[in-house]
């Protein structure tokens, strides 16, 4: 059996990559790192632990003594810079610290090409941190995401934005599935 850690409470990215990485591996079990504890996934492989992913004590207390692998869904744009270092670089920092302590083979994480310039350079800012670890990370960077049921504001706005995704390629929408098909390949093929 491999663990596979998942700090982010399995949202719209991280239950579509389990559901693959579980029909993919046999093997595989996952613990999700969730501060409410919620988790719409229900398999015998995945287990929901409540744990603040932006503090250490917290999180080490919550893994195991060895894991496999250690992937960051947490992050979000904010226009508080505390709030915004808080939500994305302090858990990308801690999903190092761990991976080294507890011998993962590979990181895991997504970036973000759209949204605010603070945002997408903090972003840049925390690959260029994890790509200079001795753990391997394996990082996809999306566009807007859709598919998968999802049904939001942004979602709505798909159709347009494939339109423009030929005249701008950064702005092209991405559906969920592929999205994760690749994080599922790159964080495999890493980790053995």
């Amino acid at each position: 059996m491999s663990t596979h850690v998942l700090l982010g409470r399995n949202g719209y990215i991280g239950r579509e990559v389990t559901r693959q990485w579980l029909a993919a591996d046999p093997q595989a079990t996952f613990l999700v790192i969730s501060s409410s504890g919620r988790n719409e996934l229900t398999d015998p492989r995945v287990t929901t632990v409540v744990a603040d992913a932006t503090d250490y004590d917290s999180l080490a207390q919550a893994l195991p003594a060895q894991i496999d692998t250690i992937v960051d869904f947490l992050g979000r744009p904010d226009s508080d810079p505390t709030a915004l270092g808080r939500i994305n670089l302090v858990p990308a920092r801690l999903m190092e610290r761990l991976a080294l302590e507890r011998g993962a083979k590979a990181m895991g994480m997504i970036g973000g090409t759209l949204g605010p310039m603070s945002f997408t350079q903090l972003k840049r800012q925390i690959i260029d941190e994890l790509s200079k670890s001795s753990v391997p990370v394996a990082v996809v960077e999306p566009t807007l995401v859709y598919g998968a049921g999802r049904r939001d504001a942004t979602s709505t706005l798909v159709p347009l934005l494939k339109l423009m995704g030929g005249l701008f390629p950064k702005v092209k929408p991405v559906r969920v599935e592929d999205v994760a098909a690749e994080l599922v390949t790159k964080l495999r093929a890493v980790a053995g």
